[in-house]
C-alpha cells in the first residue's frame, strides 16, 4: 500500500513492511531445507518460490531491500557433483551469482526460469596449448559426451542438448567477446578443430560470430540488436586435422536478450477527432496509437498512455480521460459547449516500461479534439415585429427583411433558418424565403394585393432550424414575431368584364345600326375617373363606338361572305383608357357571329368547253355554285331560257344531283364554231335566287375516240375553208421575200468583197517575199562608221552637225509638215483619199527619211488632233487586216 501523508499511516506501513521481510525469510530458510533431497523435490522449490512472490506483491516495498531481501541459493547436482555447473535467467530483473544465488535487479512480476549449464573441468594431465587463454570451468560446454562403463567398455554415445546461449543487445563490448567455449572429450586423444555456420557465421550477416577452430571458444564480435535480429540459429562442427568429421554437428540457438533502447513512437503525431457538445461523462471521442520496437512479452515494449496537458482548461482541467492500455480518449466530465469552447488540444504521452516514468521511455503526440455543433440554440427575432409596404397588383416583390439570431455553426442545418406564416394571409399572398447568405427572411408577395380589397395585412412569422432542436431544447418565445404590410393605391387599368364579347345577328344590317354596348369598369372605385373608348382594330371598318358610353354601331353593311369573316365571325379590338396620372388602359375584344342570309344567287362552272359536233359523242359536265351557306344554297335547279329559242331547239340540260347538270346536243348534227349557251341556275334559299350564266362552247369535229381533231379546233374558232386557203397564201408570200431579201444581202456581200483595192496589186506588198540577191562585198565592203547607227543620248550634235551628213534613224527635227485628220466617222469610200493626201504631205516633208527607209505614216507628231493609232481599220473587214496590224498603234509602238 502507498504510504499515508500521517505519521501513523507512516508507522503501520513501516510495521507491515518488517512483518513481510520476516516472514520471508522464514520462508526461504524452510526452502533451504528443501533444497537438501534429491533432485526431483528442485521443480517443487521454483513453485513455492513463485508462490511466495504471488502471495506477496508489495515489491515497491521490496525493492529497496532487493539485494538483501530476495537472495535464493539455487543447487544443482549432476552424476559428478556441482563442478562446472552455469546458471542464467530469463529476465534481465534477476541475477545468479556463480554460486548458485538467485537475487532481484529490478520490479518484476514475471515467472522466473533458472538454466543450469554444466561445464566439465580440464582433464587432468593434459597440458595447454601455448597461446590458448586459460579457460574458466563454467565458460565451457561438452555438447559431445561419452560414458565409459566400469569393466572397460564404451557405452554408446549420446550429445547433450545445448540450452540457448542468451546475449543482451547493446553491448559496450569490449569486442570481439567470449560467449561460450565448445569441447569435444576426444580432444585428448586428437587434435580437434572447430567451426561454426548458419546465419551470422558464414552467411549474411557475416561475421557477427566466429569461433577460435583450435580452442573452440565462440565470440560475438560486435553489438547485438533484437530489433534488426532476435536469434540466430547455428551449427557447430568437429573435425580432425584431416576435415574428417569426429562429432555429429551440434545446433546453437542464441537469443538476443531485448533492452529498452527504443521509445513508443505514435503512428502519427496529429490525431483529430470530435465530440458533439453536451455529451455525457463516458462519450467515446478518439483513439491514438504508439507502437513500441522493443519486446513486447516484457515490460520494454509494453506501452502505457496518459494525458499530459489539456489546452484550453475550461469548463475543468480534466475533461477528457484515457485508457491507459488501448488509448482510447473518452470524456470524464459534462459542460462541453461549442459556443464556449470549439476545439480542445490534448497532449497524449506513451511511455513503455508499463508506464514507469522513472524507467521507461516516453514519446508525446498531440490529440486534436473538436467540439461539434448540435442544434442547442433556437433562432431567435431581433425584434418582435416588422413592417413594409408594398404597391397593390405587383408581384415578386420584397416586403420586409425579418433578422434572426442563431448561436449555433453558421451555414449548417443548426443555424440555417426556415421561416413559416403562421397566421394572416388566408389567401396566400406572401411567402417568406431565406437568404441563404444572411440567413435572413425575405417576406415577398407571390400572389398580386389589390388596394380596394385589402388596405393593410398582418402576418405573424415563425422561426425554426432546418435541423431539429436537441433532446431538452425547446422553443424560444423569440422565435416568432409580427409583420405589418400596408398596401399602397396605384392607378389601375379599366378592363372589360366580358372579354372576348359574342353577339349573334344577320348580316346585311344597314349603316347606323346599334349593336351593342361594349363597356369597361374602372377597378379604382376610390378615385373619380372618367374613361374613354376608341377602335383599337376595325379590318374593315364595319363598325363605330361612342367615345363615352362605349355604345357599337354599324359604320357599313356586314357581309357574311368577305374576306375579313374567318368561320363566320368578324372580330374588333377596342381600348378603354382613364384619366389618371398617368393614364391607364385596358383593350377588349367583340366578336360578331354572322347569320347568312340567301344574298348570292348561283353561279355554273365551268365557262368554256368544248363538244364534238355529233351527238352522243361526249356531254359537258357543268356545277353550281354559291357563296351562302345552308340552307340558302342547293339543291339547284337547271334550265334553258326560252329565248333564243335556237338554246332549247340545238341543246338539252339533264339534272344529275343537287349540285351537278350536263349539257349535251339535242340535233343530230351542229355546224362547227363558238356557242353562247345561256343555263338559267336558281337556289333554294328563301326566297330564291337564281342566275343566267353563259357557257361558250366550242363546237368542233372529233375523231373516233371523241375528241376534237387539229383542224376541227381551228374551224371551231370560227375560220372558213376561204379564211384558212388566204391564211395559207399570205404564208407563202412571206417567206419568199424573206428568201428573196437574203439572196439580195448575199450578193450585196460578195460585191463588196470583190471591189478592187485602193492600190495596184502589183504595188500591194502584203504577204510577198521580196528577193534582194545581195549581200554585201565581203571584208573590203564593210569599212565603214558604225557609230552613225548609234542613238545619240542628246540632240545637241544632230544641231550642230555639218550641213548634208545626217543619220537616217534619226527622229525628225524642225518644223513638221500637217497630216491629214482622221475624219470622225471613217467611211471605206474615203480611204484612197487619205491615204494620198498622207503620202503627198510625206514627199514634202523635208526631214523625212530617204527613199529606201521605212516610211512611217502613223507618226503623227506631238500635239495632233486626230490622235496616233489607226485601229478603226479592224472594223473595215479581213481585208483590212493587214493594215491594221501594220499601222494600228498597241502597246508596242
Amino acid at each position: 500500500p502507498a504510504p499515508a501523508a500521517d505519521g501513523c499511516s507512516k508507522m503501520v506501513s513501516t510495521f507491515i513492511s518488517a512483518l513481510n521481510f520476516f516472514f520471508v525469510v522464514f520462508i526461504f530458510l524452510i526452502m533451504e531445507l528443501l533444497w537438501a533431497f534429491e533432485f526431483q523435490l528442485r521443480m517443487l522449490k521454483i513453485k513455492c518460490l513463485k508462490l511466495v512472490f504471488d502471495c506477496f506483491p508489495y515489491h515497491a516495498n521490496l525493492t529497496h531491500f532487493s539485494h538483501l531481501l530476495l537472495s535464493v541459493l539455487v543447487k544443482f547436482n549432476n552424476c559428478a557433483g556441482n563442478k562446472g555447473v552455469r546458471y542464467e535467467t530469463n529476465s534481465l530483473d534477476f541475477k545468479v551469482r556463480a554460486d548458485g544465488t538467485l537475487y532481484a535487479v529490478l520490479r518484476s512480476e514475471k515467472k522466473l526460469t533458472v538454466s543450469a549449464f554444466f561445464f566439465p573441468t580440464q582433464p587432468k594431465g593434459r597440458k595447454a596449448v601455448p597461446g590458448e587463454p586459460v579457460q574458466q570451468q563454467s565458460d565451457t560446454l561438452l555438447p559431445w559426451r561419452q560414458h565409459q562403463s566400469n569393466n572397460g567398455l564404451r557405452r554408446q554415445k549420446r550429445d547433450w542438448v545445448i540450452p540457448p546461449i542468451n546475449v543482451p543487445e547493446n553491448s559496450r563490448g569490449p569486442f570481439p567477446q567470449q560467449l561460450v567455449r565448445i569441447r569435444s572429450d576426444k580432444d585428448k586423444e586428437i587434435h580437434i578443430r572447430y567451426s561454426i555456420t548458419g546465419v551470422g557465421a558464414d552467411q549474411p550477416p557475416m561475421e557477427v560470430f566466429n569461433i577460435d577452430p583450435v580452442s573452440g571458444r565462440m565470440y560475438v564480435t560486435r553489438p547485438m540488436d533484437r530489433e534488426e535480429r532476435a536469434s540466430y540459429h547455428l551449427r557447430a562442427h568437429a573435425v580432425d586435422m584431416n576435415g574428417n568429421k569426429v562429432e555429429n554437428p551440434i545446433d546453437l540457438y542464441i537469443y538476443v536478450i531485448d533492452m529498452n533502447d527504443n521509445r513508443p513512437e505514435f503512428i502519427n503525431q496529429v490525431y483529430n477527432g470530435s465530440v458533439d457538445e453536451g455529451s455525457k461523462p463516458g462519450t467515446y471521442v478518439m483513439t491514438v496509437t504508439a507502437n513500441d520496437a522493443d519486446d513486447g512479452t516484457t515490460a520494454n515494449g509494453m506501452v502505457r498512455y496518459r494525458i499530459v496537458t489539456q489546452t484550453p482548461q475550461s469548463p475543468s482541467q480534466n475533461m477528457f480521460t484515457i485508457n491507459s492500455e488501448t488509448g482510447d480518449i473518452v470524456t470524464v466530465a459534462a459542460g462541453l459547449d461549442r459556443e464556449k469552447v470549439q476545439q480542445y488540444i490534448v497532449i497524449v504521452q506513451a511511455t513503455d516500461m508499463e508506464g514507469n516514468l522513472n524507467y521507461g521511455l516516453s514519446n508525446t503526440a498531440t490529440a486534436i479534439i473538436t467540439v461539434t455543433d448540435v442544434n442547442d440554440n433556437p433562432p431567435e427575432f431581433t425584434t418582435s415585429t416588422y413592417s413594409g409596404e408594398v404597391p397593390e397588383n405587383r408581384v415578386e416583390v420584397v416586403v420586409a427583411n425579418l433578422t434572426v439570431l442563431d448561436r449555433d455553426q453558421p451555414h449548417s442545418p443548426n443555424w440555417n433558418a426556415i421561416y413559416r406564416i403562421i397566421s394572416g394571409d388566408p389567401s396566400g399572398h406572401f411567402t417568406v424565403r431565406t437568404d441563404p447568405v444572411t440567413n435572413e427572411g425575405m417576406v415577398t408577395v407571390v400572389k398580386a394585393v389589390d388596394y380596394e380589397m385589402n388596405r393593410a395585412f398582418m402576418l405573424t412569422v415563425m422561426v425554426s432550424n432546418q435541423a431539429p432542436l436537441a433532446s431538452g431544447i425547446q422553443m424560444s418565445f423569440q422565435s416568432t414575431a409580427g409583420v405589418t404590410i400596408s398596401v399602397t393605391d396605384v392607378n389601375e387599368a379599366p378592363y372589360f368584364p366580358t372579354n372576348h364579347k359574342l353577339i349573334r345577328l344577320e348580316e346585311g344590317v344597314p349603316p347606323g345600326t346599334v349593336l351593342t354596348t361594349f363597356s369597361a369598369v374602372d377597378p379604382d372605385r376610390f378615385m373619380q375617373q372618367a374613361v374613354r373608348y376608341s377602335k383599337l382594330s376595325d379590318p374593315a371598318n364595319w363598325l363605330n363606338i361612342n367615345a363615352t358610353n362605349g355604345q357599337i354601331t354599324t359604320a357599313a353593311v356586314l357581309d357574311r361572305e368577305s374576306d375579313y369573316i374567318k368561320n363566320n365571325v368578324y372580330e374588333a379590338t377596342f381600348l378603354a383608357a382613364d384619366n389618371g396620372i398617368p393614364p391607364a388602359s385596358g383593350t377588349g375584344t367583340l366578336q360578331i357571329y354572322l347569320i347568312d342570309i340567301n344574298d348570292n344567287a348561283p353561279e355554273l362552272l365551268p365557262r368554256e368547253a368544248q363538244i364534238c359536233e355529233k351527238p352522243h359523242l361526249n356531254v359537258i359536265n357543268i356545277t353550281a355554285a354559291d357563296a351562302d351557306i345552308d340552307p340558302n344554297v342547293g339543291p339547284f335547279v337547271f334550265e334553258l331560257p326560252a329565248v333564243p329559242s335556237a338554246v332549247r331547239k340545238n341543246w338539252t340540260i339533264t339534272r344529275l344531283n343537287g349540285d351537278y347538270a350536263q349539257l349535251s346536243l339535242r340535233i343530230m348534227y351542229l355546224e362547227a364554231g363558238v356557242y353562247d349557251v345561256p343555263i338559267i341556275v336558281t337556289d333554294s334559299g328563301n326566297p330564291p335566287l337564281f342566275n343566267t350564266s353563259v357557257i361558250k362552247v366550242k363546237v368542233c369535229p372529233c375523231d373516233e375516240n371523241g375528241d376534237c381533231t387539229t383542224i376541227g379546233a381551228v374551224a371551231a374558232a370560227g375560220l372558213g375553208t376561204g379564211a384558212i386557203i388566204a391564211i395559207l397564201i399570205c404564208i407563202i408570200i412571206l417567206l419568199t421575200m424573206v428568201l428573196l431579201f437574203v439572196v439580195w444581202m448575199k450578193r450585196r456581200e460578195k460585191e463588196r468583197h470583190t471591189k478592187q483595192l485602193l492600190i495596184d496589186p502589183e504595188d500591194d506588198v502584203r504577204d510577198n517575199i521580196l528577193k534582194y540577191d545581195e549581200e554585201g562585198g565581203g571584208e573590203e565592203d564593210q569599212d565603214y562608221d558604225l557609230s552613225q547607227l548609234q542613238q545619240p543620248e542628246t540632240m545637241d550634235h544632230v544641231l550642230n552637225k555639218t550641213p548634208g551628213v545626217r543619220r537616217v534613224d534619226e527622229r525628225p527635227i524642225g518644223a513638221e509638215p500637217q497630216y491629214p485628220i482622221r475624219p470622225v466617222i471613217p467611211h471605206p469610200g474615203d480611204i484612197g483619199d487619205f491615204i494620198n493626201e498622207g503620202l503627198r504631205a510625206a514627199d514634202n516633208d523635208p526631214t523625212a527619211p530617204p527613199y529606201d527607209s521605212l516610211l512611217v505614216f502613223d507618226y503623227e507628231g506631238s500635239g495632233s488632233t486626230a490622235g496616233s493609232d489607226y485601229d478603226y481599220l479592224n472594223d473595215w473587214g479581213p481585208r483590212f487586216k493587214k493594215l491594221a496590224d501594220m499601222y494600228g498603234g498597241g502597246e508596242e509602238d
